[in-house]
């Protein structure tokens, strides 16, 4: 992809404004998975190797607004983050204002507070864009998470800094995800799990075309069951997306689970029941895959070439529901295809199972990896394009 490249720009003792997706779950003032901020380490450790003057992070950090307007209640702030990446990297990460990041002196690394506590972030407002722009020489486009939102630290500054250039994550997602779409190692196996069909279903119908195997599962899987005829009894289906599903159960017959784990309630210490597909209940909601779906998800990953994997098949946030999602993630471990992984919920099922050294390649992308493997435009590659 003809795009600027950091490896071919001179930042020696430049001012340089990287964004970074530090995204990062927090409890109790606390970051409680590190997988995004790790990400992003060796990012800094190469600005810091090719004489970067004086480097200032910037990211978001959840949904801070109230209806049309951004609030800067605490717990959006970054100050955990910072106080995280300090010790990560074993340097001072200081959190700074608009102000304060104007005046960092030479050497110094600072974190910009959440930047969707400034109005016309999430706009794209090029007045605020302009301003990020003027805090940098060099700005690095490395959140790949967030290259789908055409936001004003995203596609905007960009279009308005001196010199914009792609950061070394932002390129090893984009080198991964071109090699699993434009020349994947056959069969290529797609799984994609989650709650809603209507959220995924541009990317199921994309990877219908290319994949070898769909495989489909959660609440996704349900729906796709329900179109199949088969009755659900209390689970959660969409059935708005009932046709569409049957007309993907007709084009490219996607691999549904044979039997299910099923409950009366969605809530620890229930008691749970296997069925087969034919066998829930009135009352039963299903809440994960069954032993056979299991052992037939690890020989299909057995015999791949490559694997793609979105969202888990079952609630797995509650241990008597994620049996099939940690089998899932160590079947997928196990396997010696090339395997690709992405989105919330899928970095928390395998943080959860402890199989991130054995997965080939970790997205930091959720919804930014399933608009590209869609086939959409991301408008902060779009605008990167613009600067080659």
């Amino acid at each position: 992809m003809d795009i600027p490249r950091i490896d071919s720009i001179d930042v020696r003792n430049k001012r340089v404004l990287v964004r970074e997706d530090l995204n990062a779950p927090i409890e109790d003032s606390r970051v409680t998975s590190d997988a995004r901020l790790l990400a992003a380490l060796p990012t800094i450790k190469q600005l810091r190797s090719q004489g970067a003057g004086r480097i200032l992070i910037a990211s978001h950090l959840g949904r801070p607004a109230i209806g049309d307007t951004p609030t800067t209640a605490p717990q959006f702030s970054l100050a955990p983050v910072a106080a995280r990446l300090c010790e990560l990297i074993d340097e001072q990460v200081e959190l700074v204002d608009f102000e304060r990041a104007s005046n960092m002196k030479a050497g110094a690394i600072g974190l910009l507070e959440n930047v969707r506590f400034l109005p016309g972030e999430t706009d794209n407002d090029m007045v605020l864009a302009g301003k990020l722009a003027s805090l940098c020489d060099v700005f690095v486009m490395d959140a790949f998470a967030t290259a789908h939102r055409a936001h004003a630290s995203t596609a905007g500054v960009i279009d308005l800094a001196a010199v914009a250039c792609a950061g070394p994550l932002l390129l090893r997602e984009l080198d991964a995800l071109s090699l699993l779409l434009e020349a994947p190692a056959r069969p290529f196996v797609a799984m994609i799990g989650g709650a809603k069909v209507s959220t995924k279903l541009g990317v199921l119908d994309r990877l219908a075309e290319i994949a070898d195997t769909l495989v489909v599962g959660g609440a996704i899987a349900t729906t796709f069951l329900a179109a199949a005829g088969h009755r659900v009894g209390r689970s959660l289906i969409e059935d708005s997306m009932l046709d569409e599903a049957g007309r993907l159960l007709a084009s490219c017959q996607p691999l549904l689970p044979e039997d299910l784990v099923v409950a009366s309630e969605v809530r620890p210490g229930v008691e749970t029941r296997i069925v087969p597909v034919d066998g829930i209940a009135e009352g039963d909601m299903v809440v994960d895959i069954g032993p056979v779906s299991r052992m037939r998800l690890s020989e299909t990953f057995d015999e791949a070439g490559t694997i793609l994997w979105n969202g888990p098949v079952g609630v797995f946030e509650i241990d008597e529901f994620a049996a099939g999602t940690r089998h899932l993630a160590r079947s997928i471990a196990k396997s010696k295809a090339f395997s690709l992984a992405g989105g919330g919920d899928t970095l928390a099922a395998i943080d959860k199972t402890g199989v991130a050294e054995s997965i080939s390649y970790i997205s930091t992308g959720g919804g930014a990896l399933l608009e590209f493997v869609e086939g959409r435009t991301l408008p902060a590659i779009a605008s990167l394009h613009a600067r080659a």
